[in-house]
């Protein structure tokens, strides 16, 4: 019994190696693509648009509610110190830090990484790639590489109007509901959010998020079965792995650079 849990182990290691391992090759034909000619802009300029102009509805309004609750909660909690002038401050540094790039993440990778994911799964299951290499087309250099890099494009863009809302929204919450001066709100804010420190590390989770989620939602479309249970398969394992991922990588960017 104990050599079979062994041996089980050490399969179930060698898979995931091995997944691993492939996800990485995939990752590094992704990069190739990206410099290799023809540059494609006008495919990756359609989808930007894909990812980031349809997502403008549900990022703005999940940002402004994200807002609002926090300064609800932040002035509950703050008014028992008599620290309520301090609400721009939290408000400001928990969605700049914090909640604008990772909550972003989750929700693009909700809205556009499926989509991107099931689009390419399709594609698979309906043999276009096939078809595609049969004409001598690298499928990574016109498909995937366009999406990968839309991604990454818009989801800075998109983290950063997430935490605008969200300020808009503690604003509401907290000035015109709540009764406190906007002129301490905006101020305290303005003292304690450093662009240097806290708005450029914020881009920059938000830059490495939507890398890791256009190289997922790629990479399961890519390599699903050609078939439709495999195109369902794919999308909700990239909405699964990408967000467990989001959060795992947000721990240690924070550990290791203090962003």
């Amino acid at each position: 019994m104990i050599f079979d849990g062994i041996r089980r182990l050490g399969r179930r290691s060698l898979v995931v190696v091995a997944e691993h391992g492939r996800i990485a090759r995939f990752g590094t034909g992704l990069l190739r693509a990206v410099v290799a000619p023809p540059a494609r802009p006008g495919r990756i300029v359609q989808e930007v648009f894909d990812v980031g102009v349809l997502s403008l509805v549900i990022v703005c309004i999940s940002g402004a509610a994200v807002g609002m609750v926090l300064g609800l909660q932040g002035y509950n909690t703050l008014i028992r110190f008599g620290a309520e002038e301090s609400l721009g401050a939290v408000v400001g540094l928990s969605l700049v830090r914090e909640l604008g790039p990772v909550l972003t993440g989750l929700l693009v990778t909700g809205r556009a990484g499926s989509a991107m994911a099931a689009e390419i799964a399709s594609m698979v299951a309906t043999e276009q790639l096939d078809g595609l290499r049969m004409m001598s087309i690298d499928p990574v250099h016109l498909v995937a590489m366009p999406k990968a890099v839309a991604m990454a494009l818009a989801m800075p863009l998109l983290a950063a109007l997430f935490t605008v809302c969200g300020i808009f929204g503690g604003w509401v919450a907290g000035v015109r509901i709540l009764g406190v001066d906007a002129g301490t709100y905006f101020s305290s804010l303005e003292s304690a959010v450093d662009f240097s420190d806290d708005v450029s590390g914020s881009l920059l989770k938000a830059v490495i998020f939507g890398m890791i989620v256009g190289l997922i939602a790629t990479y399961r479309g890519y390599t699903s079965a050609p078939t439709s249970a495999g195109v369902s398969a794919s999308t909700t394992g990239t909405v699964v792995v990408a967000s467990v991922t989001i959060l795992i990588s947000d721990y240690f960017i924070t550990a290791l650079w203090g962003v």
